[in-house]
């Protein structure tokens, strides 16, 4: 009786850590793929602000060549 109550408690603590190890590795990835995510929004955003720039700056460009053109 006792070799079955010594091997349930040991069951049950294995258990237990390796629930706990993958709580933590659950969180690991999560934020991981928080800050990856994170950072791949922030680089998409930059680059559409980047081109958002540059066809503001080309379309300003064209309206004053072509108001110059007007003017001679």
């Amino acid at each position: 009786m006792k070799l079955s109550t010594l091997a349930m408690t040991i069951i049950a603590i294995s258990t237990l850590s390796a629930c706990a190890e993958l709580k933590d590795a659950g969180r690991q990835i999560g934020a991981t793929t928080k800050e990856v995510t994170t950072d791949i929004g922030h680089a998409s955003r930059d680059a559409t602000r980047a081109i958002g720039h540059a066809s503001r700056d080309a379309v300003n460009s064209v309206k004053n060549d072509l108001s110059e053109d007007d003017t001679l």
